[in-house]
């Protein structure tokens, strides 16, 4: 009995308001504990109450497919059916940003085609941040603009699929609603008398730069053609002292690397292998040598036999 809807609610699109969300997702929320005792004989004055508590939008989350409170609040509201002029307080509602995003939705549901884009295309002004519970159950932010765009584009939202609407160029042929104003109109009118000044003070700064430049480069190259020559005599002293200061810089350097190398254990032991070697070579040049004239010696002893 809790669950039905209210005796005089009128059908919505042709059927019970509650059948516009799943069943599967509807049973869910009648399960649900937040729909057990949080919405429990909820009319529409306490309704508004229970909106001004929420903290963020959602569907279902979860692999058990749990519902968040705004979907359950979006149930009761099809099940009481407030009337039309509460839902637009919602949308109208400036303070608590959770009880417009209930309003919208509601009103994205069930509402016409030309009070969707006359209630919820104000909206658009509203950029405030709202957090967004996904299927994960990871919270995710988004803004109220942002939120809007998507009920009057796309096909599903918040886990619920939403009723199709006529498009807005349909109505404005059929004179139905008036052609759409953006708010961005004037500012962008207004940026672009702005940015117009702005290029025209770049280019003339960047005119004034290179003015600047071309007036360097004929100044530095009158000076290399009328110098002091004093000044040029004491410029090449300077450098040439430089160069020698690098060079006995250099040489200081290098110095202090061989006396470093000669310090260390590892050149000592390549030194003592590199003395040890050229005694072994010459040992064996002077054996070499006494071997070869011993054999000449015998030679010359058995020519004389």
């Amino acid at each position: 009995m809790a669950n039905r809807t209210v005796k005089d609610a009128k059908s919505v699109r042709g059927t019970n308001p509650q059948y516009l969300i799943e069943k599967i997702i509807r049973a869910r929320i009648y399960d649900s504990k937040y729909w057990k005792e949080e919405c429990f004989a909820l009319s529409a004055e306490l309704l508004v109450d229970k909106a001004m508590e929420l903290r963020y939008i959602g569907g279902v989350f979860g692999g058990n497919i749990k519902p968040t409170p705004f979907l359950c609040l979006i149930l009761k509201m099809l099940q009481i059916q407030p009337e039309k002029d509460i839902v637009v307080e919602f949308i109208k509602n400036e303070e608590f940003k959770y009880v417009r995003a209930l309003g919208a939705y509601y009103m994205r549901l069930t509402g016409s085609s030309v009070d969707c884009y006359k209630y919820l295309e104000p909206l658009f002004a509203d950029s405030r941040k709202l957090r967004f519970q996904n299927r994960q159950g990871a919270f995710e932010v988004i803004h109220m603009d942002e939120y809007i765009d998507q009920l009057l584009r796309e096909e599903r939202m918040c886990d619920v699929i939403l009723p199709r609407i006529q498009k807005r160029h349909v109505l404005e042929e059929n004179n139905e609603i008036e052609v759409k104003v953006s708010i961005l109109d004037d500012d962008i009118d207004d940026g672009g008398s702005s940015s117009s000044e702005d290029e025209n003070e770049e280019a003339g700064e960047v005119y004034d730069k290179n003015r600047m430049d071309v007036d360097t480069y004929h100044s530095s190259k009158y000076d290399s053609h009328h110098r002091d020559p004093d000044k040029e005599r004491d410029r090449r002293y300077r450098s040439e002292k430089s160069t020698k200061e690098r060079v006995r810089e250099r040489s200081r350097s290098k110095e202090r690397d061989r006396r470093h190398r000669s310090k260390s254990p590892r050149h000592k032991d390549r030194d003592y292998d590199r003395d040890r070697y050229k005694d072994y070579e010459r040992e064996k040049y002077r054996s070499d040598r006494d071997r070869g004239d011993r054999r000449d010696r015998g030679d010359r002893d058995r020519r004389h036999r």
